[in-house]
């Protein structure tokens, strides 16, 4: 292990990898930050390369020539397809795991059947590769339902059904439209459980493990949990319902039975785990696992670190983590996303985006930026979540008003975003507009 500076690659260029690159900017052994491809405010704290996140060759290329000494990977696309392995096999450090650990998030229904071995606790399921069995079992059945694509779908292929019949519609979606390409070629068909979700990220290295601090994620479109899903309209940390007793049935539970599964399966795995959980009258059950931080779940949680980011990366890559004792800041943070008109469907980009800078100077506000571009003097939107307005306070109250405040100074056309982020921890009334 050396103490010297690091130079430091970021692939991704969502709100998550503004969030890394910012936290590696705080680190004192932070040199060079690069961030691939990036966008309009990963280059405040990183500079930006014009590579995409699917083209390894030119990344191994570029981290080779700018001697990055660390590559630190966002989405979960690179991860299942096999970037870390590329780049061990170019000798080149990379925090991350390999395809075969990566696939618990990319194929649900394999992580169904480690779950199962594991006996971890989850909700009942049946896979299915043709429609017409999907259908068939679907037509027995009496209650509400999930179906999710068994693949990566950027966050859009699991679809809550109040009925059978949704769930017919919802697998020939999927299976026979497939907008998700191969991703809906084989559906996972859960029953629908109860309870409040959380979620839980823990760095893992092998079979070491250092759970982070928890964070409740808002899945749904809209105001009071409704609308359809989405990638994520919203998070705050810590999440009350995370107790110490419930993270250490968590631990004890999924945690290390999945990792030590995944150990004998001969699929270590280095990086960061995420659980997706229920919290149920029976307990937490997994509603999924991810292999790499949450967004945006990764803008509540890693400005609350106070350690040095960048050294708790090096510690996973190293096998090192019995040496990551972590520093919370106590403070809650509550962030917000702006999305665009349309999403989680079609969106139209190109938005001047107003306020950011108004936004960023009230205390304790940060403005991730997820999808934006810069033209000229204007940022633009561009995808369908435009930024994650972050704040912190001495209580979650607090914190979510602050984050309206800095929400309410931003503006482009057709602009969304919930108004009741944090309401589970502080009461059930949406914030008024400003």
């Amino acid at each position: 292990m050396g103490y010297g500076k690091l130079n430091i690659l970021i692939v991704g260029g969502g709100g998550r990898e503004h969030a890394m690159a910012e936290a590696v900017a705080r680190s004192s052994r932070a040199g060079r930050i690069y961030c691939a491809p990036g966008n309009a405010g990963t280059e405040q704290a990183a500079e930006n390369v014009a590579l995409d996140v699917m083209d390894f060759d030119g990344l191994i290329a570029f981290a080779r020539e700018r001697q990055v000494d660390l590559t630190l990977v966002g989405p979960e696309a690179p991860l299942c397809t096999g970037i870390v392995d590329r780049f061990q096999k170019a000798g080149l450090r990379i925090f991350g795991p390999t395809k075969s650990a990566a696939k618990i998030e990319g194929d649900k229904a394999y992580a169904k059947s480690l779950m199962r071995s594991a006996d971890i606790p989850t909700a009942e399921a049946r896979v299915f590769t043709e429609f017409a069995d999907a259908r068939a079992y679907l037509l027995t059945r009496d209650e509400g339902l999930v179906v999710k694509a068994s693949g990566l779908a950027a966050g859009k292929g699991v679809i809550l059904c109040d009925t059978p019949a949704q769930a017919v519609f919802a697998c020939e979606k999927l299976m026979v439209e497939r907008p998700f390409g191969d991703a809906g070629r084989t559906v996972v068909v859960e029953e629908r459980i109860k309870g409040e979700e959380l979620s839980v990220l823990a760095l893992v290295s092998g079979r070491g493990i250092c759970i982070l601090e928890s964070a409740q994620d808002h899945k749904t479109l809209s105001d009071g949990d409704t609308g359809p899903n989405t990638g994520g309209m919203g998070a705050y940390s810590p999440a009350p319902r995370a107790t110490q007793t419930v993270l250490r049935g968590v631990e004890r539970d999924i945690l290390l039975p999945i990792v030590d599964c995944l150990d004998r399966e001969g699929h270590p795995f280095q990086g960061v785990l995420y659980v997706g959980l229920m919290l149920t009258v029976a307990g937490p059950k997994v509603l999924e696992f991810n292999c790499r931080f949450g967004d945006p779940e990764a803008q509540v949680i890693l400005p609350r670190i106070r350690s040095d980011f960048l050294s708790l990366m090096e510690a996973v890559v190293e096998g090192r983590l019995e040496d990551a004792a972590i520093d919370w800041d106590p403070r809650p943070t509550v962030g917000v996303v702006m999305a665009s008109a349309g999403y989680p469907g079609a969106v139209e980009d190109g938005k001047v985006i107003t306020g950011l800078d108004e936004a960023a100077a009230l205390p304790d506000v940060t403005v991730y930026h997820s999808g934006t571009r810069r033209l000229d003097h204007h940022i633009l939107t561009k995808g369908g979540r435009i930024l994650t307005v972050t704040a912190s306070g001495d209580t979650h109250a607090e914190a979510q008003r602050r984050a309206y405040q800095a929400a309410d100074r931003i503006h482009f056309d057709g602009m969304h975003y919930r108004r009741d982020i944090a309401h589970r921890a502080i009461g059930d009334v949406p914030v008024d507009s400003a």
